[in-house]
């Protein structure tokens, strides 16, 4: 069993598909199909999987993993979260202003006047554009929408963020008209 030391999630099982030891496998990639491209996928715990064949079924990938050959050990791995490792990403194939959600995990927000507004614990997507959640310590949890105007600068080498707190909604103006912002919202486009 392998400990991976930098774990991408990129896929979680789901059903069992036929009788043959196939599964049903949510696809984290921007290419559903590319989940076989990066090799043996590990879970959790260190077990390794090697993927023999693989097909497109509408929003899942219908995969068989080499030593599961049967509907009964297929249903075994339902619910099971598979990773690969942050090394076996490709910077290069991603376009100006996209990002690894991985790589934005960790980093500091601050805005221009140096002030701390936590540190982003996850990037969500509930079908709206992307969101960055940020956390300090003794703080409920803020979620920022993660656009050019809320978060004009990422500096991955930094290890930081800079947001705007007004655009981010961090700050109450006292403005809300109820109108919607004229703002980027597909201005960001993490993977």
């Amino acid at each position: 069993m392998a400990k991976l030391e930098h774990p991408i999630l990129i896929g979680i099982v789901g059903a069992a598909q036929g009788l043959r030891g196939e599964v049903r496998v949510k696809p984290f990639t921007d290419d559903p199909m590319a989940i076989a491209e990066y090799g043996a996928l590990y879970t959790g715990d260190g077990r390794r999987f090697e993927i023999l064949d693989h097909r497109l079924a509408k929003t899942v990938v219908v995969v068989r993993f080499r030593g599961i050959n049967d509907r009964t050990a297929a249903e075994t791995l339902k619910g099971l979260e598979l990773f690969i490792d942050r090394s076996n990403l490709d910077d290069e194939d991603l376009d100006d202003g996209e990002y690894f959600h991985a790589d934005l995990e960790g980093l500091e927000a601050w805005d221009a006047d140096g002030r701390f507004w936590g540190e982003v614990s996850g990037v969500l997507d509930f079908g709206g554009g992307d969101l960055l959640e940020l956390r300090d310590e003794g703080r409920k949890p803020v979620v920022i929408p993660f656009t050019l105007a809320a978060v004009p600068e990422v500096d991955l080498e930094a290890g930081r963020i800079l947001v705007d707190p007004i655009a981010a909604g961090l700050i109450d103006t006292g403005d809300d008209d109820g109108t919607a912002p004229d703002d980027d919202v597909g201005g960001r486009r993490p993977k």
